[in-house]
């Protein structure tokens, strides 16, 4: 089968610069007789030799495709990107002299990643495509406008709604055509998108894990106190909860002993600072040059995203590698993990408190939700058995 991958961003082990991950795992586990021709825009400047590397990885042929001069220009005037009726990114369309090379080729299939590209499916109406979203984007919005921190924030606020409409004119115009498949990793996202678009061929599909460190790691937490990580960035996604979760510990005054905190993201001195002043034994990991490695040094991770979509990937490699997730449903969603089974869940921080009050008397318990955490993940998210589900879409 020969398919040919078209992206605003080229794939890579980790994001680099976008979510250029999730198409480099699928693409390293596909079946054998899949061959792949990759053209990417390079909108996350992937450098040349990277590129080389991503190529030797993938058993790809990797052409670039030159980022418009008019996109530049439009991402870098705002004016202009509010009168759009589209997000500008959605005018992006291939050369026609690459497209008229890719028909030449008389691909079995076409996989566009990245849902502004919907112009791009458009260009192969000959073809079986699938179309990568990952995520709907509408609902992204749709549930920014719902957060406090949002609503309490003019610029933020007009900012999401603005974009709002916007995407979901775009969904409602993507193509409808049973030879069109879309691909997203989150059952919400699917509904979403089918109330705007009902006619579209819309799929969920598990989003596959990353790395997993070798040896497994043995789940036994630290005593006399447990290691606790929070893994990602202190920004839009998590700054409410996670400073929610801050003033609580703050207040408790009796977790001092039994945890060490990890804050392996940018942008928690003043956090970090807090819970120092507090009593509690802190650090930060801005970069981690083997985050498996460092992931794997802790117990738990506790993840506070407050908005979001999709998968989280932090998440799974989280789950995957053995630690206890303690998070909030938009950081669970999507993963075939259970609260107090296999995970646990929290909607205030208050509840999250509670946990972490209830885990020193019961470790013998929540290791072993970590290590039905680590089970679940290796079973439903695993990188082969996903990889096949999804390129299965191209014989629907």
């Amino acid at each position: 089968m020969e398919i040919l991958f078209i992206s605003s961003i080229t794939p890579s082990p980790t994001n680099n610069g976008a979510a250029s991950a999730l198409p480099f795992h699928l693409l390293s586990y596909r079946m054998e007789g899949i061959n792949v021709t990759i053209y990417s825009f390079n909108a996350n400047k992937v450098s040349d030799e990277d590129i080389s590397m991503v190529q030797k990885m993938l058993r790809c042929r990797v052409h670039l495709i030159k980022y418009p001069d008019w996109a530049r220009y439009a991402a870098k005037l705002l004016p202009l990107r509010i009168l759009m009726r589209y997000p500008y990114s959605n005018y992006l369309r291939l050369p026609k002299t690459v497209a008229k090379k890719i028909r030449r080729t008389k691909p079995d299939g076409i996989w566009v990643y990245g849902e502004e590209l919907s112009r791009v499916v458009k260009q192969f109406p000959e073809s079986k495509r699938v179309h990568t979203m990952p995520d709907c984007e509408s609902l992204y919005y749709k549930r920014m406008l719902q957060q406090r921190f949002v609503q309490e924030n003019k610029i933020r606020y007009w900012r999401n709604r603005i974009m709002w409409p916007k995407y979901r004119r775009m969904e409602r115009r993507m193509e409808d055509d049973p030879s069109v498949r879309y691909h997203l990793v989150g059952q919400a996202d699917v509904e979403e998108f089918n109330t705007i678009n009902p006619r579209a061929q819309a799929h969920f599909i598990r989003h596959p894990h990353y790395d997993v460190a070798e040896p497994a790691k043995e789940i036994r937490f630290a005593r006399p106190r447990i290691r606790l990580v929070v893994a990602g960035r202190h920004d839009l996604y998590m700054t409410q909860t996670a400073d929610e979760v801050t003033d609580a510990l703050c207040q408790a005054g009796d977790l001092q002993q039994q945890y060490v905190i990890t804050f392996l993201g940018k942008g928690w001195e003043y956090t970090a600072a807090r819970l120092i002043r507090q009593g509690y034994e802190v650090s930060i990991i801005p970069f981690a040059p083997d985050y498996k490695a460092e992931l794997v040094r802790h117990d738990i991770q506790v993840t506070p995203i407050t908005i979001g979509t999709g998968t989280k990937g932090k998440v799974l490699d989280a789950l995957a590698n053995g630690l206890l997730v303690i998070g909030t449903p938009y950081a669970i969603e999507n993963i075939a993990v259970t609260d107090g089974v296999s995970c646990r869940i929290f909607d205030t921080a208050q509840q999250c408190l509670e946990i972490l009050r209830d885990i020193p008397d019961n470790i013998k318990r929540y290791e072993a939700i970590a290590e039905q955490g680590r089970q679940a993940v290796l079973d439903n998210h695993g990188r082969d058995a996903v990889a096949e589900q999804f390129f299965n879409l191209f014989r629907l």
